[in-house]
């Protein structure tokens, strides 16, 4: 069985670069059948646990004191240093892997963009309070998209870091494209990825989301803003040119007062570096993207749980309340960007809007009429054991049901 990574590069290879079944098999060394499955799935192969640790994992401290002097010290000459006694495969491939970051870095020029190839993305914290509700502010992320060739910008404010709200402004600002970057260029967002050592582990909702659109990604090294330049720039002019002498109602009022600004000037201003529109641009950009695909990746939060007599659910901070009729039985909480909505079975027993203040109880006046009429409804008398109760003639039903 295949793993995340390659299915993702797999799509990213057949839908992004046009790769035949063929033409990937070769390249990654594997069955055609298995990358045809990969292409037709829409859902990522299941995790595998990942293989134990080198035998050259001993050794890194001292390989990297020796490339600290001398960067590029043979790797037979730090075999020779070190007393290795195995195969030197293994060891100058981890040399090869750390040389890297004990080189002088290089001056950069100045990048190109063909339409379609790449879209960089970053997350942006402006410096307001925006109101959330309950007397409570809170400063909030805007996700930034800006594809390298028209230099259109997309962006959205969203309620939190986390994964699902992360991926969740993300694609919709693909919605508002309308097309798919062939590949997306991030840095060190915990959302997307993570580090270990020079290695960048993708998360596995990434992954999925990536893969379900056949998107590359790249992640970019820390301490090299420059290469993300395009959405950087876009940032400090947001800031300088979109936030002064503006008030926000809320996150709804950010997100449409900042929509009619990219609409109206942002994106059918003259471009600095590109001396024309971004609006001029778009439509050839657009044109060489991936298309959309017929359905999109589900970013929402999921969470099961057996429902307590205490019927709210809590999430982040807030308890949101649940009809009581679910008590003790397992139900599923679905968050997204707007929305909190608890499932028992194929039945909603709870939908809330969501809340972005904090440490807030939020509760539907008919769950709390429900869950009072149970409680009258307990306080009522049992009757007696030896309490008369009025029989009924069994052929009072006969004639009821027709059969008398």
């Amino acid at each position: 069985m295949i793993e995340v990574e390659q299915w993702a590069d797999i799509r990213r290879m057949h839908f992004a670069e046009g790769m035949g079944i063929k033409a990937i098999a070769r390249e990654l060394g594997l069955a055609r059948n298995t990358v045809r499955d990969a292409v037709r799935s829409s859902g990522p192969p299941k995790y595998e646990r990942t293989p134990a640790g080198s035998v050259v994992d001993v050794f890194e401290p001292e390989i990297r004191r020796l490339l600290a002097k001398t960067p590029r010290m043979p790797a037979t000459v730090v075999a020779e240093r070190i007393g290795w006694t195995r195969g030197m495969t293994i060891l100058r491939d981890r040399v090869a892997e750390l040389r890297p970051a004990y080189l002088l870095p290089t001056g950069y020029g100045r990048t190109t963009y063909e339409p379609g190839e790449l879209a960089q993305w970053d997350l942006w914290e402006p410096p307001v309070d925006i109101p959330v509700g309950y007397a409570q502010t809170a400063r909030l992320q805007v996700i930034v998209g800006v594809p390298g060739y028209s230099r259109w910008i997309v962006a959205r404010m969203i309620a939190s870091k986390q994964t699902h709200d992360v991926l969740g402004g993300h694609r919709w600002c693909l919605q508002q494209l309308g097309r798919v970057p062939r590949l997306g260029v991030y840095d060190g967002e915990p959302a997307i990825s993570t580090r270990r050592g020079r290695q960048v582990v993708f998360t596995r909702e990434y992954l999925t989301f990536k893969g379900t659109l056949g998107m590359g990604a790249v992640v970019l090294p820390p301490g090299h803003p420059e290469r993300k330049g395009c959405v950087e720039r876009v940032n400090g002019y947001l800031e300088t040119s979109f936030l002064p002498g503006r008030d926000f109602a809320g996150v709804d009022d950010f997100n449409t007062q900042l929509g009619d600004w990219l609409e109206t000037r942002a994106n059918v201003r003259v471009h600095s570096g590109l001396r024309c529109r971004p609006s001029e641009r778009i439509d050839a950009d657009l044109a060489a993207m991936l298309p959309l695909p017929s359905v999109l990746p589900d970013v929402d939060w999921r969470k099961q749980l057996r429902l307590p007599a205490d019927h709210w659910v809590r999430v982040d901070t807030n308890d949101y309340s649940v009809h009581p009729r679910a008590i003790g039985r397992r139900v599923e909480v679905r968050v997204d960007a707007d929305t909190v909505t608890v499932t028992c079975g194929t039945d909603v027993v709870a939908r809330h809007d969501r809340v972005l203040a904090r440490h807030v109880t939020v509760t539907d006046p008919a769950h709390d009429a429900a869950r009072r009429a149970r409680a009258e409804l307990a306080r009522l008398p049992v009757a007696a054991a030896d309490t008369d109760v009025e029989q009924r003639d069994l052929a009072d039903y006969d004639r009821a049901l027709g059969v008398a």
